[in-house]
């Protein structure tokens, strides 16, 4: 037992969950009217679909599943990740705390149509317009996929950091083809993710580079 503590000690860091939820199931309370309203042009263009709730729900999996990898595999990159997500985390929990934030043109929904449209219309009864920006569902996504792509354990592995972009964008695509969010609300998690990135992954290690070097050694 205790050796097995001591193998998985760095899981305290999930205590994380406890400051997270109460956090944001708090604003999800209070946050329900005198809201500002995130909207730009590009929201117009966009046309509800909603086929996109398939890799909207993925995420789920998603980041759950990377977390729970690097967690039993690689626990520098666990750390990394953790780092990364949870930290984003805070800061888009304080943004929509001292600027509450959310959209306002969600579509009617016909829950006869298909399964898809059905499953649309539970998400928007069970989850509320507002505490958009940034979009966390965006951020935690691209922080994925740069753990994907920064693992040395995981360089090898062409197809899968292919179908981790491909998932990734399908995600961040999900939330403004559903009307989740709007368009800046994930510019603004792209914004948060290429900050965080230099602050997390600066000087470590980088598949590519470590196998030009070792070619130009050879």
């Amino acid at each position: 037992m205790k050796s097995t503590l001591k193998k998985y000690s760095h899981v305290w860091l999930l205590g994380y969950a406890f400051i997270y939820l109460p956090w944001f199931l708090y604003l999800e309370k209070t946050v329900t009217s005198n809201y500002h309203i995130m909207y730009i042009a590009l929201d117009d263009l966009i046309p509800f679909n909603e086929f996109f709730i398939i890799p909207y729900l993925l995420w789920f999996l998603y980041v759950a599943g990377a977390v729970a990898y690097f967690f039993f595999t690689d626990v520098k990159s666990y750390y990394k990740l953790c780092t990364m997500l949870f930290t984003g985390m805070t800061i888009s929990l304080l943004v929509c705390t001292v600027f509450p934030n959310g959209t306002d043109f969600r579509p009617l929904i016909d829950p006869s149509k298909n399964v898809f449209a059905k499953i649309v219309s539970y998400l928007y009864s069970a989850d509320t317009c507002t505490n958009v920006f940034p979009s966390i569902h965006v951020y935690n996504s691209i922080c994925v996929h740069l753990a994907v792509l920064r693992s040395e354990r995981l360089s090898k592995y062409g197809i899968l950091k292919i179908s981790s972009f491909v998932l990734m964008v399908s995600i961040c695509l999900a939330t403004v083809f559903l009307k989740q969010h709007s368009a800046i609300d994930g510019f603004g998690s792209i914004a948060m993710a290429y900050i965080m990135y230099y602050f997390v992954y600066a000087g470590s290690y980088e598949p590519s580079r470590k196998k030009v070097s070792e070619k130009a050694i050879g």
